[in-house]
């Protein structure tokens, strides 16, 4: 029999497996007779879907790819099998340490969370791409978690420097990515839909891995191809709400006024003329993962029990109550008798109060961990989709009941950690971190309760 944290990882390896774009891509896409063409329901941005399918055909035109994210050399690695010498030229910008072997369409390297030159650099170039695209075109865009860090386009009066620190400030405030990126959207050349008018008039279609609750296309990555209704007000009331106002840039502030005053003009909405060629279809989401969790689990012999795919909120509470939902199963059995596994999915944050090193998901372990000390046959775990959890190269972190042991052991005393924000070395140092290296997408967060004899 294997033990709970062999379960965890054949587990967390199948949901991951589940959400890998480029199967997903390679299923879902092909060249047939000179049509590139996407099988199943596409949503046009504005306008009806087509349950169809997409086809479009490149005879009389020419198709060039572009994208940003953790997960788009490997989208981009799935494009180049089907459409080959089709493509006409393509880029994609990533995460450091995310390259993928590919033959056609060029790749950056940028800085994630936090955006650098790099990114700048990479968002300039993929403009530059779209300056030569006509009516006739196909512009493929694929989009995955990260985009809105990886692909930094400051709006004029604007410097990088100032969206560094508001990125900053933001991630440590603990904002939602809702929160964010309406921010973000404002402050940008090529988010909130600014991409879909660069590639005007050519035909846009967005292939989208899904890493935001709600699966809301106008959130992933910023939206850069979809439209925005989202307002410079909102934007201000965020940074208000957030306690951050008088923290950002004057620049910052100064151009979402100006905005606010209609000085400028708003991000492109729904009612754009540009989004009436623009197309979008899901490759991947959280609840697919969860799905195949599920499945796994029950091959392993669990009774698997999926609560939400919109997990929010601060990482220690969520762990906390996940925590409460394991001692009422071992004490009483409820929800249901072991073999369990309890699944939920989405992306909690955490407000920074220490200097500590970490992330979300070693947050939630460290934190369920001192919840489920000395409790017997059960584990906990939040693992990131992407393989990276905050900056450290971890994915997430779990817990049992003998993790504070451990750790009375070594000396070490987890509610200071905790208080820190620094369960990076602490679960280091105990062995409860979880790493899988770069997977090559990402579908936010997964949490798990694994609950039977061993």
């Amino acid at each position: 029999m294997n033990s709970l944290y062999e379960d965890l990882t054949e587990i967390t390896r199948e949901a991951i497996h589940a959400v890998d774009p480029y199967h997903a891509i390679r299923k879902t896409c092909d060249l047939v007779d000179g049509r590139f063409c996407i099988r199943d329901k596409v949503f046009q941005v504005a306008g009806e879907n087509k349950e169809d399918g997409f086809s479009f055909d490149l005879s009389g035109g020419r198709l060039y790819v572009v994208g940003a994210g953790k997960a788009a050399p490997r989208m981009a690695m799935a494009v180049e099998e089907v459409a080959g010498e089709a493509i006409t030229e393509g880029l994609v910008v990533t995460k450091y340490g995310y390259l993928s072997p590919l033959r056609k369409i060029r790749q950056f390297e940028a800085g994630h969370p936090v955006p650098d030159k790099k990114g700048v650099q990479g968002a300039k170039a993929i403009e530059r791409l779209l300056e030569k695209t006509r009516e006739n075109d196909l512009v493929l865009v694929l989009i995955s978690g990260g985009g809105s860090s990886l692909l930094p386009y400051p709006a004029e009066g604007v410097t990088l420097k100032d969206k560094q620190a508001v990125t900053e400030l933001l991630l440590s405030c603990g904002a939602t990515i809702q929160e964010m990126n309406t921010v973000r959207k404002h402050l940008s050349g090529i988010k909130g839909g600014h991409l879909a008018r660069m590639a005007s008039p050519a035909t846009v279609m967005s292939l989208i891995l899904s890493d935001v609750i709600g699966d809301d296309v106008s959130v992933i990555a910023s939206g850069p191809t979809a439209p925005d209704d989202s307002t410079y007000q909102e934007a201000l009331e965020i940074l208000s709400r957030r306690g951050i106002s008088d923290k950002v840039p004057p620049k910052v502030r100064a151009r979402l006024e100006a905005g606010k005053d209609g000085k400028l003009p708003e991000t492109p909405d729904s009612g754009d003329p540009v989004f009436k060629k623009a197309y979008f279809r899901f490759i991947g989401s959280n609840q697919i993962a969860l799905e195949a969790a599920a499945d796994e689990a029950k091959r392993l012999g669990y009774t698997p029990v999926i609560l939400t795919n919109a997990a929010c909120g601060e990482a220690r509470e969520i762990a906390k109550y996940f925590a409460a939902i394991a001692k009422q199963a071992v004490r009483h059995h409820q929800p249901l008798p072991p073999p369990l596994c309890v699944l939920s999915g989405g992306e909690p944050t955490v407000t920074l109060r220490g200097k500590g090193k970490g992330g979300r998901n070693q947050e939630f372990a460290l934190a369920a961990g001192l919840e489920v000390d000395g409790l017997e046959n059960v584990l906990i775990a939040s693992v990131g989709t992407d393989g990276s959890d905050g900056p450290t190269d971890a994915a997430g972190g779990y817990a049992d009941g003998n993790l504070v042991r451990e750790a009375r052991k070594r000396g070490l005393d987890p509610r200071m950690f905790l208080s820190e924000n620094n369960a990076y070395p602490f679960l280091d140092q105990t062995g409860y971190l979880i790493k899988t290296g770069p997977t090559g997408t990402n579908v936010m967060d997964i949490q798990l309760i694994l609950h039977r004899k061993v």
